[in-house]
Parts: structure tokens; sequence; C-alpha cells
């Protein structure tokens, strides 16, 4: 038994020092080109994200695959939050009514309540992270930059989750924001919200009503203004519309509108026939449902479970196999998204807020222009009913839908693929046993006068020796609008003619696509950006 466990061990280790080597040596290469190459070249810093998120169960799926991905961001801040579909009440007796929320819709009126579609004890993140930290051990192999779970459980706090809106006082998840906003770490502060606003909101508030009337509120003010990205799913209890907008009109409001990529409710009607199967009960199953302790906690159709015991809004736990819509409206269910079958995609509508903040070479956090697997910021304005679009789970669906990006790839395998990877890691403990994005190395900034040829070249590896297929493409990022062609496409050196028509201070995005041949295949991006001179 010793011999066994040591060998057992042995390989642990083996595996874990691999996968130390292989990120050198990663480095090695890219700081090699750097220093190779007279065109410039960034440093990549992660992204500093702060999730704020109410309990709906796409939230919780959201974040699960968060937690997996969170290699690529430096998490600072996993907050409770309320909404107007989740909140929990002063536990003192206290009722509040907003009207025209969803408890006087579908002929429904239930008056003022002291909370609503809130669990007792409710500590769904701190469950998220706990199953987190039962597979840590296998994920840190695979990727050593997983951050540990005690630093993750230092970041949960509850936000301003007693009533619907309300921001009338501070919180320890709005001081957490409001000390972020303040600190002098430089770079961008992404602040997303999954549910309402209200934390963030009250976080803001605190600023300006203790430096309003002091001789530094200008410097703080334009320090925030800079400083601050807020990517909201939508405005889910009014107030950014209420205090944020009015008071804070220059932060910037990413859009992230799901570029191509179907993750919400009712997603299988708008789906592509050919992308169906990543939704479907035998792929969650085998790539989701079936993986370990993330695994079993992702929501599913038909999973028998419930966010609030009775509440008629959730009947996700039950399915299309054993229910029809209209039996489940008889038995005082509020069905408002069809049922699906048993098993199979039930939702993970909020990954939008952070899909862009991701590590897969597409830099879509630098520029809200950029773009990425959320789709890019437009130069027209958000509809006018935006808000009440996003509050409104079947407009929000088809918002999406209809916003998704023409001129986009398709990413849906790529982004599915890469969570079907990372659950696989979760239970995986040897490195060579799962697959692993392929790595570019290159240069990240070219430039070139109009009608010049200019080279486009990289360094592709796969860290488990995968055959890997490359293409060179052109990605609309609101500033040269004309086409442009890699002369070979399919070839990792190649090159492109800048147009005569294109102007100096116009860039041309160039994105090299780096697919192995893994199970499952893996994606990797590398943005060049030719800065026309």
């Amino acid at each position: 038994m010793k011999q066994k466990e040591h060998e057992k061990n042995s390989k642990r280790i083996t595996a874990l020092f691999k996968g130390y080597i292989l990120r050198i040596v990663a480095v090695l290469l890219l700081f090699q080109t750097s220093c190779s190459n007279e065109n410039k070249n960034q440093e990549l810093s992660k992204p500093r994200v702060v999730v704020t998120c109410d309990p709906e169960l796409d939230d919780l799926n959201s974040l699960i695959r968060f937690l997996l991905f969170s290699t690529d961001f430096q998490v600072e801040g996993l907050i409770y939050a309320s909404s107007q579909y989740h909140w929990k009440g002063d536990g003192k007796g206290t009722k509040w009514f907003v009207p025209g929320r969803e408890y006087t819709r579908n002929g429904l009126n239930f008056g003022p309540m002291e909370s609503w579609r809130w669990a007792e004890d409710e500590r769904f993140i701190h469950d998220a992270v706990e199953s987190y930290e039962e597979v840590y051990p296998n994920l840190k192999i695979h990727n050593p930059d997983y951050p540990t779970p005690e630093y993750l459980k230092s970041k949960i706090k509850f936000g301003n989750i007693e009533f619907d809106g309300d921001i009338s006082k501070d919180t320890e998840g709005s001081d957490l924001i409001k000390s972020l906003m303040l600190d002098d770490v430089p770079g961008s502060l992404f602040i997303t919200a999954w549910g309402g606003g209200s934390t963030i909101a009250r976080a803001l508030k605190s600023i300006q009503d203790a430096y309003e009337n002091t001789p530094e509120w200008e410097n703080i003010r334009q320090k925030i203004n800079n400083k601050v990205k807020l990517s909201l799913s939508g405005d889910q209890d009014d107030t950014y519309a209420n205090y944020v907008k009015p008071n804070w009109p220059e932060i910037e409001v990413l859009q992230p509108r799901g570029g191509n990529i179907g993750l919400a409710y009712n997603v299988q009607a708008s789906v592509k026939p050919e992308y169906a199967h990543y939704y479907d009960t035998e792929w969650v199953e085998e790539n989701i449902s079936s993986k370990g302790p993330l695994g079993e906690m992702f929501r599913v159709w038909g999973d028998g479970k419930q966010m609030v015991e009775g509440d008629i809004f959730d009947y996700f736990g039950f399915s299309s196999d054993e229910f029809t819509n209209e039996e489940l409206i008889d038995k005082g269910y509020v069905v408002w998204t069809p049922l699906h079958k048993k098993g199979s995609w039930l939702a993970e509508g909020d990954t939008y807020t952070f899909l862009n903040f991701l590590g897969n070479g597409l830099r879509a956090y630098e520029d809200s222009n950029y773009g990425g697997w959320a789709g890019r910021k437009k130069e027209s304005q958000m509809p006018v009913d935006y808000t009440a679009i996003m509050n409104d789970s079947v407009a929000r669906a088809e918002f999406m839908r209809k916003s998704r990006e023409t001129d986009y790839p398709d990413f849906i395998p790529a982004a599915q693929n890469g969570l079907a990877a990372r659950f696989h890691w979760s239970v995986t403990p040897n490195y060579e046993e799962a697959n692993h994005n392929p790595v570019i190395n290159g240069a990240l900034s070219i430039s070139g006068q109009p009608g010049e040829e200019v080279k486009l070249d990289a360094k592709v590896t796969d860290p488990d020796g995968d055959e890997v297929s490359v293409r060179w493409i052109q990605f609309n990022a609101n500033s040269y609008q004309g086409v442009v062609n890699a002369k070979e496409p399919t070839s990792v050196s190649t090159s492109v003619v800048v147009p005569n028509d294109a102007e100096p201070g116009q860039n041309i995005h160039m994105i090299l696509e780096a697919v192995d041949n893994g199970i499952p295949a893996l994606t990797k991006y590398h943005r060049v950006i030719i800065e026309v001179i």
C-alpha cells in the first residue's frame, strides 16, 4: 500500500512540475519574441474583476464557469447581491414593495413582503467555492495560476441584499468595492452585475457623500471615471438608471451581448443546428454533470432542485420528459420559458458579463471596441428601452439573439469545448490525461503605411504535442471598416497589404486562431493590431 501511495504521489508531483515547466517555457518564448522583434509588444496583465450576483440559478452556473476560468482574472470580489427577483429582507419584519415587479405580474398581486425568493441561510457563493476547493488539487496541476480556495474565500462578501434597489447603507460588499475603486492599483477595475446594482451604487454613493464637498472631489471623480468599467446584466433593480447614470454619467458601461455564443435560457430555440449538440442531454451529461463536485452543482433541466422551496417561478427542476408547460401552469407555476429535456442545458445567462475578460488571446478587455466572445461595444447607443428589455427574460433572450455579431466567427465550439476541458481538469489528477490549449507567441502590434505589405508572424506550440491548425482572420474593431485578407491565411507566417484607403490613425485587427486536434479540441487566439501610419 505504501509503495502504491508513493507512486501515486510521485506521479502527481511529476505532473505538477511538468505544468510549471511548460508555463516557464511559454514565458521564455514570449520574452525571446519580445526581445528579438522590433515591433511593439505589450505586457499582458490579468484584468481585475469583481463579481456581484444574486441566487438565480443561472448566476450559479455562471459562477461555476467563472471559477473554472479564474486563472484568467485577478479576482477582487465575489459579492452577494439582491435584485428585483431575489432579496433577503432585514429579518425585522420590515415589508417592501416596488410596483411592477414580478410579484405583481402574470395575474399575481402579493403586495408588500418581508423577503422575495431568498432562501434562509443562502450561501450559494460559499457552496461553489467549497466545491472548487474539493477539486483545486486537480485544477492546479493543469494550470498553476488557479487562485487558492483560501484567497477566493477572503473575497466573498455580502452586499446590499436586504431589499430590491436599496442603497441606504454601507455593507461589507459595498465597502470592498469602494476600497477597490479608491486604491492606486493601475489599470481598469471591471465590476460585473449579474443581479441588481445596488451594492455597486452604494459604493459610489458612499464615495460621493464623503468627497463631493471637498477639494479632492474632482480628482476622485475623474479617477473613478477613468478606472471603473461596469459590465451589467441589465439594470435589475433600477439603481443604474436612478442613481449611477445621473450621478456618474462618465463611467463606461460595457455592452455584453454574447457575440455569437448562446448561453441564456431557451438557447435551444435559436442556436444553429450544427451546434445544437452542445446543449443536449448527452453532451451536458458527458462534459459537465458527470464531472465531480462542480458538475454536480451545475443546474440542468429536470435535476429536481429548486432555488427556494415553494418558489412558483422556479420549475426548472422539472423537464419536458415529465410535464407539459400547460400541466405546470395548472400546478400553479409561472412558466415564462418552455421546458426542455431532462439533463439538458438550462442557463448561464450572466456569463456574457465576463466572457471578454478571458485570457483567450483576443484581449477584448483592453478596449471595449476590440470585441471578443461577448461581442463588442457598438458605436450606436443602447436602445432607449434597454433596461426594460434586460429585465424581461424573454425579451432579453430575443435581444441577445438579434444583436449577435453577424461578422464574427462561430465561437460556440471554442467556448463550450473550453468549458468541457476545464470540467475535465477538475476530476483529472494527471496532466497527461487531459487536453490543454495551444500556446501562441508573437508581436501584438505592428505598423504599416497604406499600400505597404506587412508581415504577420507568430510561434504556435501545443503543450500536449497535438497537431494544431491555424488561420488568420480579420476582426472588425470599429476602426478601419474595409476588408483585409492574409495572403496565406492558413500559415503561421504570412502577410497583409495595408489598403490604400486606410488612413493614418486607423488600425486593422488580425486574429490568428489556433485549434488543436485533442479531445475536446481547444482554441487559442492571438490578436495583432496593425497601426496605420
